[in-house]
């Protein structure tokens, strides 16, 4: 068996048997360090019976791990240079399986249905590129699939964000969204010394936890998300303020009036002060109001 993947000497020759050139549009930062690899491996929890989806798995140095340990490996690669470049480097591996896709684009709900029909849980493990964090974790959220959880290497910022708690400068609308549908904890600081090429910024590891059911019940959960959003949108701004300019219109200025004075929130109050419990009473009342 060939050395692990990920070491400076390994990636280097890889990088220069397939002439391959790292594209700065696609994030492509490649992992060159087994220890951190093996900390984003246990950090996620995983066992042997268990299925494990990968995006962007680059040269393959996280996916050969993730093989080494899970029963399936599904990986989405969007770079079709790539492909020959993991056929060859995880050719020693035979439950690993490269999806040819974007995985944005991509029914991810119906390749799990095919591919993981014997797996006892299913889990997302991935080093995302930094350009679409967000997107991708949202839709992984938002689609309601089956998963048991998302261990991410991000930005070290955005996982800053995303586990963050009220009445700090990090929380926000991501905060909000990523925790109605997941317990987020930060597991590990990830240097930028560690890639190649080196990023300019620092990534951490970050676990969601999938929750059985959303944090918080809400009558109309689009509309609850739309109610957050806008009172985010400036962040220097009131509640009051930017309800009535993000989402109801200064003609129903009343109207948000009478939601926040229900839900028992004070109007001179900043988004990043109300918990998403209190979100959810907001959203509530001004959905029955409007309607």
């Amino acid at each position: 068996m060939k050395k692990d993947i990920a070491t400076p000497a390994r990636t280097k020759e890889i990088l220069a048997k397939h002439n391959f050139h790292l594209k700065k549009s696609l994030g492509q930062n490649f992992l060159i360090d087994l220890n951190i690899l093996n900390g984003i491996v246990d950090a996620s929890g995983f066992t042997e019976k268990d299925g494990v989806i990968e995006i962007g798995p680059g040269i393959g140095a996280l996916t050969e791990q993730l093989a080494k340990k899970a029963k399936k490996v599904v990986a989405f690669e969007i770079d079709d240079r790539l492909i020959p470049v993991l056929e060859d480097t995880l050719s020693p591996y035979s439950n690993i399986e490269i999806i040819h896709e974007d995985v944005l684009k991509a029914d991810v709900q119906s390749i799990l249905a095919s591919s993981f029909n014997d797996v006892e849980h299913i889990h997302v493990v991935a080093n995302l590129p930094y350009y679409v964090t967000t997107p991708i974790l949202m839709k992984l959220l938002e689609e309601r699939l089956p998963l048991k959880s998302i261990t991410v290497m991000i930005q070290a910022e955005v996982a800053e964000r995303i586990a963050a708690v009220p009445s700090t400068k990090e929380y926000g609308s991501l905060s909000i969204a990523a925790q109605y549908f997941s317990e987020a904890k930060k597991k590990l600081h990830v240097p930028a010394s560690v890639f190649v090429p080196q990023p300019r910024v620092d990534s951490a590891v970050l676990k969601l936890t999938i929750r059985e059911r959303p944090l918080v019940s809400v009558k109309e959960e689009a509309w609850f998300f739309q109610v957050f959003h806008a009172c985010f949108a400036n962040r220097r701004k009131t509640i009051m303020n930017n309800l009535v300019h993000n989402l109801v219109g200064k003609e129903k200025k009343s109207l948000a009036e009478e939601a926040l004075h229900r839900a028992d929130i004070d109007p001179m109050r900043r988004g990043e002060t109300l918990s998403i419990e209190e979100f959810a009473a907001l959203s509530d009342e001004l959905y029955d109001l409007r309607n």
